[in-house]
């Protein structure tokens, strides 16, 4: 068995060990992002609608519009493969992480595209989807990627590459599983909330998403109760969103509607995305969003598709009413 069939095999037993359980309804709680500085300080996500269409029309999905399967399950595709360097490391401390992208003969790639101003985006988050880092990598002139992390708690991660090499006209998203060393309790999906906190600004999520075909999911930034007028640009948009389905941690990457980025209404506190998911289930979304120079990031749990009548969302007693869906 060859190093990159290990790679999939460890990573399919570890998704057998952390899938988590299936059920909640909409949800909105703080998460662990502790956004690296250096990998936030020149984020730039700039394309034109132009420059979407022309890698695949999907915004830097990974997906295709006529594609089935979700991003980030797969360790190669396409001809390409996601060879990670960097399989563990030591929970609450700085380590680095190291990858390659492969072409089909296992050659390094070495020339990508720019999408959203980067040629390359991290993704990290753990298995209970409690943690969540989004970083630029820098890549060395061997094609090797490499970018410094800490992640807070033992357990298993799941790391996206989304990237576009220069020869393809779609872009990719590539998974593969990290190991966090150090004891592991798995967390439940967050309850069930209508807004988010995160340092001193609350987020309001409206709309619902739908397996299957698309929908509008907005959100709504104030503090202290009045609207946030001065959301900054932040990867080309106001907001950057990024949804996960629990359990196999599915990657679904949007974009904000183009009358709420760029050409774009600045001072509006709402920033507007429209998503499909793959299939009926629970997911995290993970909203940046950039004030004062700084990215925040919200989290939010949704679930696609109607609860079974009577089903009480996960975290809630068993003889207490769910809350209905937003």
């Amino acid at each position: 068995m060859n190093a990159l069939q290990k790679i999939g095999t460890f990573g399919a037993a570890l998704a057998a060990c952390f899938a988590a359980a299936y059920g909640v309804g909409n949800a909105v709680t703080p998460v662990d992002t502790d956004p690296e500085p250096a990998a936030h300080a020149d984020a730039g996500h700039g394309d034109t609608p132009e420059d979407a269409e022309d890698a695949g029309g999907t915004g830097g999905t990974g997906q295709t519009a006529g594609d089935t399967t979700p991003g980030g399950l797969q360790i190669s595709q396409d001809g390409y493969t996601l060879d990670l360097g960097t399989q563990r490391v030591a929970a609450d401390r700085a380590s680095e992480l190291r990858l390659t992208i492969r072409d089909a003969n296992g050659r390094p790639v070495t020339e990508f595209a720019r999408e959203h101003e980067k040629e390359l985006h991290l993704i990290v988050a753990s298995r209970d989807l409690t943690t969540f880092r989004h970083l630029h990598p820098e890549r060395a002139a061997d094609g090797t990627w490499s970018t410094r992390a800490t992640l807070p708690e033992p357990g298993g991660y799941r790391v996206f590459a989304d990237f576009r090499p220069a020869a393809e006209k779609e872009g990719l998203t590539l998974g593969a599983d990290l190991a966090v060393s150090g004891p592991y309790e798995p967390t439940a999906l967050p309850p069930v909330q209508a807004t988010a906190s995160v340092d001193g600004y609350e987020v309001e999520l409206s709309g619902a998403l739908k397996a299957g075909e698309e929908s509008e999911l907005a959100f709504t930034v104030t503090r202290d109760g009045r609207p946030v007028t001065d959301l900054e640009p932040y990867l080309g948009a106001y907001g950057h969103l990024v949804a996960l389905r629990s359990g196999d941690l599915a990657y679904l990457h949007v974009h904000p509607h183009e009358e709420a980025t760029g050409t774009a209404v600045s001072g509006s506190p709402e920033v507007a995305f429209t998503a499909a998911a793959p299939s009926a289930g629970d997911y995290r979304l993970f909203l940046d969003f950039k004030v004062g120079g700084e990215v925040r990031t919200a989290a939010f749990t949704v679930t696609a598709g109607e609860r079974p009548a009577g089903e009480p969302t996960r975290n809630a007693p068993a003889d207490e009413e769910a809350p209905h869906d937003h």
